[in-house]
């Protein structure tokens, strides 16, 4: 759904085509999925992908589709990524929004709510989406992206920074 810069809806337009060098500002969702130790799953996003490929970032997000609320898109999305189903589904920051380049000049120019939630089954990653996982705890991640923030998506530096000021994490 495109948006107007006060976040109301404009229109539509496909996924596959909206992110280019000129990107409209759209809706969109972020999740992060935390188990019972605390620790918060991070993904690589596949070499394949179009923007940041590569990079570490948060565990999955994604666009609703028209029509479709924000926990049926994240329930699909949780599947269609990490071939999993989550549980506890809770939104953290409901008015992130950002606008970000990669190298290769896509942009990502998004009205993205961040959203906390737990695994309720096995991960099971589809290839051409995620190529790598790994558990994390706060404070490492803290300690990663002070060290090496290159290394992670921008949405997830961004993100990360504003869930930890909030306390969600």
């Amino acid at each position: 759904m495109l948006l107007d810069d006060n976040g109301a809806p404009i229109g539509t337009h496909p996924k596959a085509t909206v992110h280019t060098t000129d990107t409209p500002l759209h809706l969109a969702f972020s999740c992060f999925l935390l188990d019972a130790d605390g620790r918060v799953l991070l993904t690589r996003r596949a070499l394949v992908k179009r923007a940041w490929p590569g990079v570490w970032t948060n565990a999955f997000c994604g666009h609703p589709g028209p029509g479709e609320d924000f926990p049926s898109a994240i329930a699909r999305r949780a599947s269609d990524e990490l071939g999993t189903t989550i549980t506890g589904l809770r939104e953290a920051l409901p008015d992130f929004r950002y606008r970000a380049v990669d190298a290769s000049g896509i942009v990502e120019n998004e009205m993205c709510p961040v959203y906390l939630a737990e695994l309720s089954a096995p991960l099971y990653p589809e290839p051409a989406e995620v190529m790598e996982t790994a558990w994390i705890h706060p404070d490492d991640l803290d300690a990663a992206l002070g060290s090496a923030p290159f290394a992670f998506s921008p949405w997830l530096r961004q993100e990360w920074a504003a869930l930890r000021a909030d306390g969600h994490v």
